[in-house]
């Protein structure tokens, strides 16, 4: 256990936690919703520091992150917990876990940088369970990662209070934000939270006060998030708070966990890639339907596919110092593409 950052004593040995927005208030012995975090003795402890339950070697477009460092290499490391309850969690094996789960093993901050360059990885990515609540491990591992030269990644719902998140964020790359919809029922009804306002103030700070690049995710379930008129609100809302440059990733559900419905239609996700476009986004892609034309990045400007992808693979790349290879309009990617392959795979 460590002494964990971001809480205060109450009366009769109660703590509140002020990590996520939840900030729950946890009497003596007991945990907080994402269960690792417990207070001891009046004290509030991390019980999860170092302890991981996934590593990988990932293509940073798994992630998905397909205007940064494009092929690249993200070593990708989880841990168990998380601050929601999604019915749906494709990882609930260890997002639903405490520190009792038996495939966890302790590593240091130092060991997952040697790790990284034994494996030609340029980027950490937090991920697999949400971050957020492995803050104080991610938080020394970011400030080395920054040091040894690497890119920080988050995986993220982006439920974390506004304090926590300022003292992250100047150690932070690239974000994926998972944005689950647009209504607050969803939120309350299918991730156990109140509200997705918090996610969204995260995206805001991450992306106009820190310069992180944000890609967002939106995962459409069938009955629940799906409606034509809350993926144009939402739309909307990227392009007038984001900008319209802002990468947005609509993703097809497969029933998981405890949430049984059927899976997206194609024609579905199709409609949200049409309403997005025509809302303003200019970077907008279809996730978990691999060989779709969606998942391609087109030039906003002549329309011409600029990188051809088959699921987390790049099959062609036209931009060049940063520029449409056809037209020279700008396309905002960060990094270059170096076109090497890794043990088979484009990385």
């Amino acid at each position: 256990m460590r002494e964990a950052a971001y809480w205060e004593p109450l009366d009769g040995g109660r703590v509140r936690c002020r990590l996520c927005p939840l900030n729950c208030i946890i009497n003596d012995g007991h945990r907080g919703s994402c269960k690792v975090r417990k207070n001891v003795g009046g004290k509030l402890y991390t019980l999860n520091y170092g302890r991981v339950s996934s590593m990988a070697l990932d293509p940073i477009e798994k992630k998905p992150l397909f205007h940064f460092y494009p092929g690249s290499c993200a070593f990708s490391i989880g841990t168990v917990g998380c601050n929601m309850h999604c019915k749906h969690c494709q990882n609930w094996e260890i997002s639903q876990a405490d520190e009792s789960f038996p495939y966890l093993r302790s590593v240091s901050p130092r060991e997952i940088m040697k790790l990284a360059e034994q494996y030609g990885c340029e980027s950490i990515a937090y991920t697999y369970n949400e971050p957020v609540i492995w803050y104080e491990f991610v938080l020394d591992t970011a400030k080395l990662a920054k040091k040894e030269g690497f890119h920080n990644l988050m995986i993220t719902n982006g439920y974390i209070n506004e304090e926590p998140f300022r003292e992250l964020a100047p150690y932070i790359d690239a974000m994926n934000i998972d944005i689950k919809a647009f209504n607050d029922e969803f939120y309350m009804r299918i991730a156990s939270v109140p509200s997705g306002e918090p996610s969204r103030r995260t995206a805001l700070i991450a992306k106009k006060e820190f310069g992180i690049h944000v890609e967002l995710t939106y995962l459409i379930i069938p009955t629940l998030n799906d409606e034509e008129e809350e993926i144009r609100a939402f739309a909307r809302w990227v392009v007038e708070n984001l900008g319209d440059d802002t990468p947005v990733h609509f993703s097809r559900y497969f029933p998981h966990y405890r949430l049984h419905l059927p899976l997206t239609p194609v024609e579905t996700i199709e409609m949200a890639y049409r309403v997005a476009k025509e809302e303003g986004l200019k970077f907008v892609y279809v996730g978990n339907i691999p060989g779709h034309r969606g998942e391609h990045t087109y030039c906003p400007s002549c329309g011409k596919p600029l990188i051809v992808r088959w699921g987390f693979s790049i099959e062609e790349y036209h931009i060049k110092d940063g520029k449409c290879e056809y037209c020279g309009t700008e396309i905002p990617v960060v990094g270059e593409y170096s076109g090497k392959r890794y043990r088979g795979m484009w990385w």
